[in-house]
């Protein structure tokens, strides 16, 4: 578990684990319509293939800035470069708004689409298949 240093001259240190980065990273990426972090079933998956970083849906590099590499299931039908975009973006916002520290990018890797239920059809297509049947 590495920890990122905030210095405070007059009363000491703080010290934020990269953990808590990677919770404010995740329900930053749960904010944004069309994406989600990586769930457990894509993280058993990958494990059974040694791909660990993967697995963790979420990876820290802390040098002079932190950078972000975040994994993402995008749902079906999305605009993936406009949900990647707005994922980056409020990653960011949210982890240097809330820990203080300096984020210098945010990888997004888009690792799998999500298709709706057919319980979760829109209301149109449900339409279109009422008209039909009348005809």
């Amino acid at each position: 578990m590495t920890e990122n240093n905030i210095k405070n001259e007059t009363n000491g240190n703080i010290k934020i684990s990269d953990e808590v980065i990677i919770t404010i990273a995740s329900v930053a990426v749960s904010e944004i319509e069309g994406a989600s972090c990586v769930n457990g079933t894509l993280n058993e998956i990958a494990q059974k293939f040694g791909k660990k970083n993967f697995a963790k849906g979420i990876k820290v590099t802390v040098e002079e800035e932190i950078t972000l590499d975040v994994n993402i299931v995008v749902d079906y039908g999305v605009k993936i470069p406009e949900v990647a975009w707005n994922v980056q973006d409020n990653v960011k916002k949210s982890v240097e708004l809330m820990s203080g520290l300096t984020v210098g990018r945010v990888n997004v890797h888009v690792v799998d689409v999500a298709q709706k239920k057919q319980d979760e059809a829109p209301a149109v297509e449900a339409q279109d298949e009422a008209d039909a049947q009348e005809e």
